[in-house]
């Protein structure tokens, strides 16, 4: 699709059902929110500079891609930074140096031939699994430290409860603006909490600095954050959220592996060196993008305006305002992020499965049939053992890696028969040659 095509599927898609695109553009936040104030608490990264940057990335992603592609944060690097307190330079480095080996990937054509190795079922689980963890991280991390009546009155279990409730009713009522209400409402609060606390956010005009690492900052970047992030970003940020574009959006054309590799390249390669958080795309991201509304490229640059003009204009001062923000409405967008992702392994052993939909094709005229008489029993159960493993060594040691080489060893070891099969054959053929010999 080129540019121009893109520019005039946003405009009608947000003069058409703006609502729901502004909705969209904020169902990420419960991701991006607790992480980049986090960050900024610690002074890791710079607000500003993140709001900026990924402000400007969310901009020039929803021109180039047209579908609402999240910018959102590294979390591997977001973790090990936050728990080790990370300098500015050390979580530079980490950014860094993922970035040049997706470049790297990228440009050589190695990223699009590992994506096209992989086993649908391994990329379902990887998505499922994603969506799980963050259902289990929202629990843990926001909403366990709950209870019905604190921290506040305006943030408490019966907030969550009601946010959980509201979300359930969205099944019926799809249309309801259910993250620009929720988003609305956890501002207003935090606003009121912040005024009574006379921390409101002031005028503070954004001056960028640079971010030179230290050896010592390389090394611990590298070592320590950089090389637990390779896999989730390869796996979830470019082969899973392709994928999740072509499911949830099969009417717009879905950006190849390359590009998305470049997209998170660039993005690192710029925005590290002036302290902004590392940030990718992510599966989870979108899945809550979509399940809020969004439909085009045209949600995320409405948010990648409201970041650039928040950063810029107001910038660290705001960091007291987003602490305040009710962690129990962040906590249950988290969860509708995770079950959307979740709902995407229903459609494995269907043609909503990229495999099966190709080799369906132009079976029944110019659509693919249903799975029926394509998978045998064997294989749906095949397919979803396989799902289903790296789904639980995903979950179960919190790692994409460790899901995707379970899910690989599962895959293979359904293989070994029909290899032992060709193997037979061939050496009958042989046999037979040499007898005729």
């Amino acid at each position: 699709m080129h540019l121009r095509q893109i520019t005039a599927h946003n405009l009608s898609t947000f003069r058409h059902h703006y609502v729901a695109e502004i909705s969209g553009s904020l169902g990420d936040l419960g991701t991006f929110l607790p992480i980049a104030i986090a960050l900024a608490v610690n002074n890791t990264v710079s607000l500003s500079s993140t709001l900026i940057f990924s402000g400007l990335f969310n901009i020039l992603t929803g021109l180039f891609f047209g579908i609402p592609l999240p910018v959102q944060p590294m979390k591997a690097i977001a973790a090990v930074a936050i728990a080790r307190n990370f300098s500015n330079g050390a979580i530079a480095a980490a950014g860094l140096f993922v970035a040049a080996f997706i470049l790297l990937f990228s440009v050589t054509g190695l990223l699009t031939r590992f994506a096209n190795a992989i086993p649908i079922p391994i990329i379902k689980g990887i998505q499922v699994g994603a969506g799980l963890s963050l259902i289990i991280a929202s629990a843990n991390s926001l909403l366990s430290s709950l209870t019905w009546c604190s921290p506040s009155w305006a943030d408490n279990r019966l907030w969550a409860l009601a946010a959980f409730i509201f979300l359930l009713s969205t099944n019926v009522y799809r249309t309801a603006p259910y993250a620009l209400i929720v988003f609305l409402l956890g501002l207003l609060f935090a606003i009121i909490l912040s005024a009574l606390a006379s921390d409101l956010p002031s005028l503070t005009i954004w001056h960028p600095y640079t971010v030179l690492p230290t050896p010592h900052e390389w090394s611990l970047g590298i070592l320590d954050a950089a090389i637990g992030q390779i896999p989730l970003t390869t796996l979830n940020s470019v082969v899973a959220v392709v994928h999740l574009a072509h499911d949830l959006l099969p009417n717009t054309p879905t950006p190849s592996i390359t590009s998305i590799g470049l997209s998170v390249a660039g993005m690192n390669l710029l925005a590290c060196w002036f302290g902004a958080m590392p940030v990718c795309h992510g599966s989870g991201g979108l899945a809550a993008q979509y399940r809020f509304g969004a439909r085009s490229g045209a949600s995320i640059i409405f948010l990648g305006v409201f970041k650039l003009i928040i950063g810029l204009f107001f910038g660290e001062s705001l960091v007291g305002l987003l602490k305040r923000f009710p962690t129990a409405l962040l906590g249950v967008m988290v969860i509708a992020a995770g079950l959307e992702l979740v709902s995407v392994g229903e459609s494995l052993n269907t043609t909503g499965a990229r495999d099966i939909r190709k080799a369906g094709h132009g079976l029944i005229g110019n659509q693919a049939p249903e799975i029926g008489p394509m998978l045998s029993d064997y294989e749906r159960k095949k397919r979803w053992t396989v799902m289903m493993v790296t789904v639980g060594l995903l979950v179960g040691f919190k790692n994409d890696a460790v899901g995707f080489l379970a899910g690989l060893l599962c895959h293979w070891a359904f293989e070994i028969p029909a290899l032992v099969e060709r193997v037979k054959a061939r050496w009958e053929e042989r046999r037979g040659a040499v007898r005729l010999e």
